[in-house]
């Protein structure tokens, strides 16, 4: 059963641009046991300039490849759109031990996003680590159609210990936020924390150019790939279309 939304116009301050709807239906929840999901996929067709990225992400959209989603679902409400204000950031003991090694042991660096068997090998051990996906390694080419096939401007932050890639975070970014699309990271390496080393350089990142938020995707309580966001506040949550404070 299909339910199609009319095309969505955005708010952009230069430009043109719209959202149209390409894909449409009632789910399983790849988050919740037992729940029924719908997230409609949308086309961005115009230009997705830094301030509509802005827009989307504020309005609770994520990027999927060339797509951008939000959760409409019948039943339930448990996942909650959620972005970290730079400027009331609060680091926690465990959050600077982890940040200071990796600082001290770790090297870093920005570029676009690249696609190369490392990375896809790196990402297939990751999942399969995590029990994340059906278990069925991607390809280069699906690989970079979830990743790096982009609507907006997108960042990788590639990680090294040693000249040896550790970890790879996906950004996309907005002329005041940016967004954790996905990290991935070598699962002998966990001892330094990857996901949230990876997390907290982002966050530095923001702070170095003046962004505001950094979107951290859903939050979903009872989901704990997810609920890991939460550490990381003073946060807000789009809840019933309204960005709410919570402390943590």
């Amino acid at each position: 059963m299909n339910y199609l939304d009319a095309d969505q116009p955005l708010r952009q301050t230069s430009g043109k641009c719209k959202l149209v709807v390409v894909q449409d239906q009632l789910q399983e929840c790849p988050y919740l046991a037992d729940t029924t999901a719908r997230m409609p996929l949308r086309l961005p067709v115009g230009d997705v300039t830094p301030q509509i990225t802005d827009e989307l992400l504020a309005m609770g959209y994520r990027r999927s490849g060339d797509f951008v989603y939000r959760t409409q679902c019948p039943t339930c409400s448990e996942c909650k759109p959620t972005r970290v204000p730079v400027a009331t950031f609060k680091l926690t003991s465990s959050m600077r031990r982890v940040l200071k090694r990796g600082d001290r042991e770790l090297t870093h660096k920005w570029g676009p996003p690249q696609i190369d068997q490392e990375r896809v090998a790196m990402f297939n051990q990751h999942r399969l680590h995590r029990n994340l996906g059906s278990g069925e390694p991607v390809d280069e080419y699906s690989y970079g159609a979830f990743l790096n096939d982009t609507c907006c401007d997108t960042l990788e932050l590639s990680v090294y210990r040693d000249q040896k890639l550790v970890s790879v975070s996906v950004i996309d970014v907005g002329e005041n936020s940016i967004s954790a699309v996905y990290t991935h990271f070598d699962p002998k390496e966990s001892r330094y924390s990857l996901g949230t080393y990876g997390i907290l350089k982002q966050a530095q990142w923001a702070a170095q150019t003046n962004r505001q938020f950094v979107y951290l995707g859903m939050y979903v309580a009872d989901n704990s790939h997810l609920n890991y966001k939460a550490r990381f506040g003073p946060q807000q949550r789009l809840c019933d279309g309204q960005w709410t404070d919570f402390e943590v």
